[in-house]
């Protein structure tokens, strides 16, 4: 059984950075494509960042692309999403999630386990 555990969250600074962490387990971690997205309170869930099985291949969305950076240790069955110049606009509760392909995906059905997710909140 896949179980993907996010970490990292928590209360920043408008302007600060954070990283955030998956662990994977139950599943080959270095043959899935893995997946960040967000939620923010009463919007749908948004893509953030995707890299490929291996870690050669990366696509962000446009609101974080510059300021986000997605990563993968394969060695230890996680991926990160280190985070620079936060906004307030970036207050939510991130999600990773694993794929069945070695690809990017950038749809959530497109993703067959999830996170339960941590919160990230800004303040300014």
């Amino acid at each position: 059984q896949v179980q993907l555990v996010e970490s990292g969250g928590g209360l920043v600074q408008a302007g600060g950075s954070r990283r955030l962490s998956c662990a994977a387990s139950g599943r080959t971690f270095a043959s899935s494509g893995m997946g960040w997205f967000r939620q923010a309170p009463g919007k749908e869930r948004e893509f953030i960042a995707a890299i490929n099985g291996d870690g050669g291949n990366t696509y962000y969305a446009d609101s974080v692309k510059g300021r986000f950076t997605i990563s993968r240790d394969n060695a230890k069955d996680t991926v990160y999403l280190q985070m620079h110049s936060l906004s307030r606009e970036d207050t939510a509760i991130y999600h990773c999630a694993m794929s069945a392909g070695n690809a990017i995906y950038i749809f959530p059905s497109q993703y067959a386990h999830w996170g339960l997710g941590t919160q990230v909140i800004v303040s300014s």
